[in-house]
């Protein structure tokens, strides 16, 4: 699943250059070190100004067993559904990404290319090609509603993506229709617009619209609240190049011809 580094909160994966950062113990797997996370979050009474206002799982319920087991919020009656799109700010607009028009999935492309998941230097972000972006944003039964952009009024350009797709997800003995949200991204120069909340809300209604109601998402960061957490790694695909731009190193005992 790719990931965002704009959303409120900011539910994106952000990939680390740290060629010093000791691996984790054997004694502490990848749920302990995100229950200390989650611990550390409370400890400093971390706020949440989007994320608490959702019909999300809050850390304050953490252990609590009397909670009902089911959706938070039960589902709406679709007449009662939002209608129309929530409002924009006044320079820009809502638009339907056609990712099948090759001049629309190139715009999503250098969107995603120039602005999404990087390193902490900046100095490399995912690439996903076209093909892989057509491949994971039309499984079948896919919505093309749901693969939303926002555009600057004036200039029509593309400054923000968010999109989701269908999923059928076990919950215990249920399997629940959800959507998976994903490819959140805006312009890195309109990050303090405020944007990715309101495309959270939209790309919700519009889920909505189509009777679904429960949704799934992955972030790179603690967020209100985790159910699940995955590990995984990179490999790279010419150490060379990146030991001698800056990116990694060679550690202790390590050869080039080896790494």
């Amino acid at each position: 699943m790719a990931d965002s580094n704009s959303s409120p909160g900011s539910p994106g994966e952000n990939p680390k250059s740290n060629p010093d950062a000791n691996p984790p113990s054997e004694n502490e797997s990848s749920i302990e070190t995100l229950a200390r996370k989650v611990q550390e979050s409370l400890s400093i009474e971390k706020k949440h100004k989007f994320w608490e206002t959702q019909p999300v799982g809050q850390f304050k319920d953490l252990g609590d067993s009397s909670l009902p087991e089911g959706p938070i919020e039960p589902p709406t009656p679709l007449s009662e559904v939002k209608q129309e799109p929530y409002n924009l700010p006044n320079l820009y607009e809502w638009t339907t990404c056609d990712i099948d028009s090759d001049e629309t999935c190139t715009e999503v492309y250098n969107l995603l290319t120039n602005n999404y998941v990087e390193d902490d230097e900046n100095m490399f972000r995912f690439n996903y090609s076209k093909e892989f972006l057509r491949w994971a944003l039309r499984p079948p039964g896919y919505f093309k509603s749901w693969h939303i952009g926002v555009r600057a009024k004036v200039s029509k350009k593309l400054v923000a993506f968010i999109t989701g797709v269908p999923a059928k997800i076990r919950v215990r003995d249920e399997v629940v229709k959800m959507t998976e949200i994903n490819f959140l991204c805006v312009h890195k120069k309109l990050r303090s617009k405020r944007l990715a909340p309101v495309m959270i809300k939209e790309v919700t209604r519009r889920v909505h619209l189509e009777n679904i109601w429960q949704a799934a998402y992955t972030a790179g960061v603690v967020l209100p609240t985790p159910i699940a957490t995955c590990q995984y790694w990179h490999r790279s695909l010419n150490p060379k190049k990146l030991i001698d731009v800056g990116f990694s190193r060679l550690g202790p005992r390590m050869t080039m011809s080896r790494t």
